[in-house]
């Protein structure tokens, strides 16, 4: 069985948060644009890899900072030791930004959709489109509106399994893709630190993850 790696996201500036996980994860996603100026202090207990994330409001975060500065903290995380930095693929000027994070660590492209899950043509297309633009891992993420929309998120995966990507759907319905996703070639999945810090709809807690991969290896 593949090794089935997790990402803990980190959506305050608790430093026991990221320690009490860090036995169960392989990375850390830090929500720059959740946790706000305090992720700095952060940075010294991180004891994995981690992603620097800062997504503006457009696309479900909550950064209000005007582009160029949203950015820069995305730069300053890669001084900081960022191993990876998290854009969207409708980032302005993408294939300039991808560039220059490239130049000090790993770049992942990412696409979310809140609302729906589209066709597999249109996903894949999306997943093409991000590994065009030179993203080190590709992130194509949906609603699932009811269990049959995990499926092209699964096999989103196996058709690109050469390319580094992640990709699962969001929600109550979308929890089998999230859990698979590692198990079927995405790169990792996502968990929250702890019951209510969840950073999406649908996401499972790290322990949960780890007690449930765990169980899977062991059949």
């Amino acid at each position: 069985m593949p090794h089935a790696d997790i990402c803990a996201v980190l959506v305050t500036g608790d430093p026991a948060a990221a320690e009490r996980v860090a036995d169960l994860v392989d990375l850390f996603e830090v929500r720059l644009d959740l946790i706000g100026a305090g992720w700095t202090a952060l940075v010294p207990h991180l004891k994995k890899p981690w992603i620097a994330t800062n997504r503006p409001r457009r696309e479900g975060g909550k950064c209000d900072d005007v582009e160029t500065s949203r950015m820069e903290s995305l730069f300053q995380a890669l001084e900081a030791g960022a191993a990876m930095v998290d854009i969207e693929l409708g980032t302005a000027d993408l294939a300039r930004v991808t560039r220059r994070i490239k130049l000090k660590g790993r770049c992942l492209i990412s696409y979310h959709n809140f609302t729906a899950t589209p066709p597999y043509r249109e996903l894949a297309a999306i997943l093409a489109a991000e590994k065009s633009a030179g993203a080190d891992i590709c992130k194509v993420v949906t609603t699932a509106q009811r269990p049959a929309d995990n499926f092209p998120l699964l096999q989103l995966l196996r058709d690109f399994a050469a390319t580094p990507a992640v990709a699962f759907a969001m929600g109550e319905h979308g929890t089998l893709s999230r859990i698979l996703c590692p198990l079927v070639g995405g790169a990792f999945t996502y968990a929250a630190v702890s019951p209510g810090a969840a950073s999406a709809p649908g996401q499972l807690t790290a322990a949960e993850l780890h007690n449930l991969y765990g169980m899977v290896q062991k059949c």
